[in-house]
């Protein structure tokens, strides 16, 4: 799978998972690729939860590649407040590719669910990203747990799996292959696909790789 998957996706991608799982990360990459390939596209910052790590954080580096960026009002300035961005309605039945970053755990998924039928109407994939490092003793029975409690507050369906264990700039080839067994159980339990591995390029899979640049960086790794 890995970037051959990705064209084949459908214009509505949702990012969502826990927090930390590295949920923004993606989705900018994501947004990099597509409109890199030519397509016009669109990066819906939803998460109204965490104001740390989150996409309207890299609107120069989106803007730079002509990608839009749909973000609360207020992102960005000492006002933060939890405002959904009133362009994402249209945004959602607009032309190009649509990416939503939506905040973390079921609690940040609750603003998604009020645009669920007009997303069920124009079709969408529901990417679940999963850090098995982010943890120390993770437990894939009560990661399938907070998947369904995402996919309650969003009134939607995770579509599948996406695998993207990291330590920061400790992360080796070594570690991705070792979170493999975590993934595939959380998989199981939740009946869904891997669609693919995040990482790094020389770090992941040769198969079902979609390479990533690593852009969302905590302050001692700036």
């Amino acid at each position: 799978m890995g970037a051959c998957f990705m064209a084949l996706s459908p214009k509505n991608l949702i990012i969502c998972g826990h927090y930390g799982a590295g949920k923004t990360n993606l989705s900018v990459n994501l947004a990099l690729y597509f409109a890199a390939r030519g397509e016009a596209v669109t990066v819906a910052d939803l998460d109204l939860v965490n104001p740390y790590f989150r996409t309207a954080d890299f609107r120069q580096l989106l803007a730079g590649a002509g990608v839009r960026l749909v973000a609360p009002v207020y992102a960005n300035t000492n006002l933060d407040i939890p405002v959904v961005p009133p362009q994402l309605a249209g945004a959602i039945g607009g032309e190009g590719r649509l990416i939503i970053d939506v905040g973390g755990d079921d609690d940040g998924a609750v603003a998604l669910g009020g645009y669920s039928a007009q997303l069920e109407r124009q079709g969408y994939a529901m990417y679940y990203v999963i850090n098995a490092l982010r943890e120390p003793d993770p437990d894939p029975l009560e990661e399938a747990a907070l998947l369904r409690a995402v996919e309650k507050s969003a009134r939607l369906k995770v579509t599948g799996l996406v695998n993207n264990t990291n330590l920061g700039r400790e992360t080796t080839a070594e570690i991705i292959r070792n979170s493999r067994g975590y993934v595939d159980a959380v998989a199981k339990a939740a009946d869904l696909p891997v669609l693919f591995t995040a990482a790094s390029a020389g770090d992941g899979p040769e198969d079902g790789m979609f390479p990533v640049t690593v852009y969302v960086k905590p302050p001692w790794e700036e």
